[in-house]
């Protein structure tokens, strides 16, 4: 179908910038696009692909080898003169998500290396996207050590493969895109620093532009043809202004005196490393080159600092992305006083009137309080079965009808998160979701035996092979010898969090803890690649906070603004946790899931909560036990026995704590 045309796209200056800039210096580094869904951000980044210049390649080659400088150790190769060359356009490649680490970087033909000796290697998409553009839609949900695989590719210009004592290395020089929905979660700090350049979009907020997308979509829509011949002399116009600032690159000089406002700027800003000086001074030379101008000037720098700076300056895995702007300006506004703070992207062809949308939020905005304040207990419970009653604010508000505070104090804060304990599931996972927590077979890892392959072998198991062979009687590897090697990894799970937050918690100051506690515990299933959900139960029912989710930042966002107050309605929590369990299995039946029970163990609203254990039977679940003071009831170790749950004291969750006591201890 024909693309959509670049400049037919509304609104998005920032964006549209920063791809034509990654489109003129390919050693920019890339450009990471963050935004809402339904934001155009794939349909920019594909038009994207009809300005680039187009290439010449070997005929014949599947590496796409330039006729000029032909690659010495290109596995097509060598190419000898004379070479026969066909133009083209540039490649546009797009990389699912699902994609495998073969169909990245290729794969070796490991049964023609082992029986006939011949180094047979099936190019993968780095080959097809060489000289071309790499697209990854969803790149946060790429797993890491593909993620790895394509930065790693993009850095040094060159792919490899080394499997079963086998190496083959090709040319991959591309211009890489990814884009995501923060919504899903963010990638590791890392590897956003390896994208040259991250942009964050939002839809249009002005009518005008709202309704001027719509028409422009209709009529794309009735006769894509048309549509694109009508803006095909803008498009061409600025494929050529990107044509030359290419040839224009070479020309443009940085002056040692902007080279040192770069380095004024990344210390003041205090970014990590020295990647951010290199991608600013590259960045602000194609914008010189883009404007037609010898020399950067302190201009080209700040408009640089605004696409290679706000991504590099996270402390914080969990903070939201965007938290610094105003560090930013005040930086820019010190080292850059001639630069207009909010300066209008660079001249181009015919376009629509477009204005700058407002900065993306990175997420959800705060949530306003739900109006119920802190609780503190009224009666001890006496340990034995019957009613008992929780008073419901520190502070003597007034309760609602379900026994709920309607007003109160501010939500406890957490204090500084610590290392806690890895809580593992049991067993063996069957691998859907790469991760760091619990163990799984997986498609790399410790190898751990072998099986008759059902298809393709990817990994071969020689001694198993070979002892195949030798049982036949044969001298020769073929093809029904052949053993696939069976890998043992590590899985990501899903963590779901069910949370007490009563009026007991406020009244023994324990909110405090308890939420420290469970910031550890995100951010260790942050690092773990897990996804989290929250449930918190009080007063008369319980309540799904956060849906499972990958952003992990929106869950530290829904813990800071918890409230405490009311009874203690157990059952509630956990027949709401039973049933996100059941709707994620159904969902992704490969994600294992595991229940992490926050409590005293005092239900004092409700149902007993043991008559729910059928409900959660076969889930891994760990009780953290809140229950502190001199008189223990310990209600919480018989909520773990009841449901063979492991248990665990919240004092002992730190990794550096006494040791954990398991289901067997608190039977």
């Amino acid at each position: 179908m024909t693309a959509y045309p670049f400049t037919a796209i509304v609104g998005l200056p920032e964006l549209r910038q920063a791809l034509l800039l990654a489109a003129a210096h390919p050693g920019i580094g890339g450009v990471l696009i963050r935004g809402e869904k339904g934001t155009a951000k794939s349909t920019m980044v594909r038009a994207l692909a009809g300005l680039l210049p187009p290439v010449d390649r070997v005929a014949g080659c599947r590496f796409g080898c330039d006729p000029i400088a032909v690659d010495p150790t290109c596995p097509d190769g060598p190419h000898t003169a004379p070479i026969t060359a066909r133009g083209g356009p540039a490649a546009l490649v797009e990389l699912p998500v699902g994609a495998t680490e073969d169909r990245v970087v290729g794969t070796l033909d490991i049964q023609r290396v082992l029986s006939a000796g011949v180094k047979a290697y099936e190019p993968g998409l780095l080959a097809a996207a060489h000289r071309g553009l790499l697209y990854v839609d969803e790149v946060n949900l790429l797993p890491d050590h593909l993620v790895d695989l394509l930065l790693d590719a993009a850095a040094m210009g060159r792919a490899h493969v080394e499997r079963d004592g086998v190496s083959v290395s090709h040319a991959a020089r591309f211009l890489l895109v990814g884009t995501m929905n923060p919504e899903e979660g963010e990638p590791r700090p890392q590897l956003l620093d390896r994208f040259g350049l991250v942009v964050s979009v939002t839809a249009p907020t002005e009518v005008a532009d709202r309704a001027e997308v719509v028409r422009r979509r209709l009529a794309y829509e009735a006769d894509p043809a048309a549509f694109a011949a009508h803006w095909r002399s803008a498009d061409d116009q600025l494929a050529r202004r990107v044509r030359a600032a290419r040839a224009a690159l070479p020309a443009v000089t940085l002056p040692d005196a902007e080279i040192d406002r770069i380095a004024r700027i990344c210390l003041a800003y205090q970014v990590d490393g020295l990647r951010a000086d290199i991608v600013m001074a590259r960045a602000a030379v194609a914008l010189a080159a883009w404007r037609g101008l010898p020399a950067v000037t302190a201009a080209e720098v700040a408009d640089a600092a605004r696409l290679a700076l706000p991504h590099r300056r996270r402390r914080d895995p969990l903070d939201p992305p965007g938290a610094d702007a105003q560090r930013l300006d005040e930086v820019l506004r010190d080292e850059c006083p001639d630069d207009d703070p909010d300066p209008a992207p660079p001249p181009g062809p015919p376009a629509p009137p477009d204005g700058r949308p407002p900065t993306s939020a990175d997420g959800p905005p705060p949530q306003a309080g739900d109006g119920r304040g802190d609780g503190r207990d009224g009666q001890r419970r006496d340990g034995q079965e019957g009613a008992r009653r929780d008073d419901d604010s520190a502070g003597g508000s007034a309760t609602g009808p379900d026994g709920s505070a309607e007003a109160g104090p501010a939500p406890a804060a957490a204090g500084p998160a610590y290392r806690p304990r890895t809580l593992r599931l049991p067993g063996l996972g069957d691998g859907g979701t790469p991760g760091r927590r619990s163990a799984a077979h997986a498609d790399r890892g410790r190898v751990v035996g072998a099986t008759a392959p059902t298809g393709r072998v990817s990994a071969v198991h020689l001694p198993a092979t070979v002892r195949a062979t030798a049982s036949r009687g044969g001298r020769r590897i073929v093809s029904a010898d052949l053993r696939q090697a069976r890998f043992v990894g590590t899985e990501a799970n899903l963590i779901l969090f069910v949370v007490d937050a009563s009026g007991s918690m406020a009244a023994r100051h324990r909110m405090s803890v308890v939420k420290t506690a469970v910031l550890s515990l995100l951010r260790d299933a942050y690092h773990r690649r897990d996804r989290v959900g929250m449930i918190t139960f009080r007063g008369a029912g319980a309540d799904l906070v956060l849906p499972p989710t990958s952003s992990h930042g929106v869950a530290v966002t829904r813990l800071a603004q918890l409230r405490t107050g009311g009874r203690t309605p157990i059952a509630a929590g956990l027949r709401v946790a039973a049933a996100t369990v059941t709707a994620e299995r159904r969902r992704d039946p490969r994600r294992r899931p595991l229940v992490l029970l926050v409590t005293d163990g005092r239900a004092t609203s409700g149902p007993d909560p043991m008559t729910l254990a059928p409900l959660l039977a076969g889930t891994p679940m760990v009780v953290l036990d809140c229950e502190a003071g001199p008189v223990r009831l310990g209600l919480a170790r018989r909520l773990a026995a009841g449901f063979t749950a492991q248990w665990l004291p919240l004092a002992a969750l730190s990794a550096t704590g006494p040791g954990v006591h398991d289901r067997r201890r608190a039977a």
